[in-house]
């Protein structure tokens, strides 16, 4: 091993100068003493089916709508499988470099994803899927329509706020309405868990700044300092819309967000 790589089977880092076995066909690189516990069959995949390292939501999103990716899908399945008995999900950090490498080892395996199970610890899923949002090189919320969310939340009529956030969330493209629609499905749901204790206000506190985002790539520390209450409040009413709009744009094609 030259550049230390996580074992695709324990996901404990293969360090420098260290053996390690790599499939011919699947790229899957793993310790030798792993080999055992090693997928079998193994799934061909071509090096070009792997994910860019970073893009826009759409440059990983699949073919077929819904066009939520993979990766968003399998952690949202994962910590709804057994997160949402836990307190502070979504604000409690995982261990910082579990995140980092399942992370990659996600995006190295583009759509055939390793089984996020062995993650003992639901925070690291949760740390994955927040890094992965936060590392896009655009937002969900999009640069170009980033000022018609903030003017739609600021408005103060419930109704007329209601329908502008409607219309601007019409407007985005189409992975990032589907997969805007999809984690606001799976936010109400950990904001309805007690056990969470993540109501709506804390959920928005956290997600306003990797969701919303800024009108542009590089903002001023200005722009950091006044944006941050408008991206939580734009999250906060967006959660509010009735889950019955969300689920509109993600159809009869849900079956499809099942993960693999």
């Amino acid at each position: 091993v030259i550049r230390p790589e996580p074992c695709g089977v324990c996901g404990s880092r293969i360090r420098f100068g260290k053996a390690a076995i790599k499939c011919p066909q699947c790229q899957l690189l793993l310790h030798p003493k792993c080999q055992e516990q090693c997928p079998s069959p193994c799934v061909p995949r071509p090096r070009h089916h792997a994910w860019p390292r970073e893009g826009v939501v759409a440059d990983f999103a699949p073919t077929t709508p819904p066009l939520v990716p993979a990766l968003v899908v399998q952690c949202v399945t994962e910590v709804e499988t057994r997160g949402l008995m836990e307190t502070g999900l979504y604000r409690v950090p995982g261990t910082e470099q579990l995140v980092r490498e399942w992370k990659q080892k996600l995006l190295r395996a583009g759509g055939t994803l390793p089984a996020l199970s062995s993650v003992a610890d639901i925070h690291v899923v949760c740390g994955v899927l927040k890094d992965f949002l936060r590392g896009l090189k655009e937002p969900l919320v999009t640069f170009s329509l980033h000022p018609a969310f903030l003017q739609a939340a600021d408005i103060p009529d419930d109704a007329a706020c209601s329908t502008a956030l409607r219309h601007v969330v019409s407007k985005l493209p189409c992975a990032n309405r589907d997969t805007m629609a999809f984690l606001m499905l799976h936010l109400l749901r950990v904001s309805h868990s007690p056990s969470c204790k993540m109501d709506v206000f804390n959920l928005s506190r956290v997600f306003g700044p990797t969701l919303v985002g800024h009108s542009s790539a590089n903002p001023t520390p200005l722009t950091i300092l006044e944006d941050a209450p408008r991206q939580c409040k734009v999250v906060a009413r967006l959660l509010s819309l009735p889950p019955d709009f969300w689920r509109g744009f993600l159809g009869t094609e849900r079956e499809n967000l099942v993960p693999m």
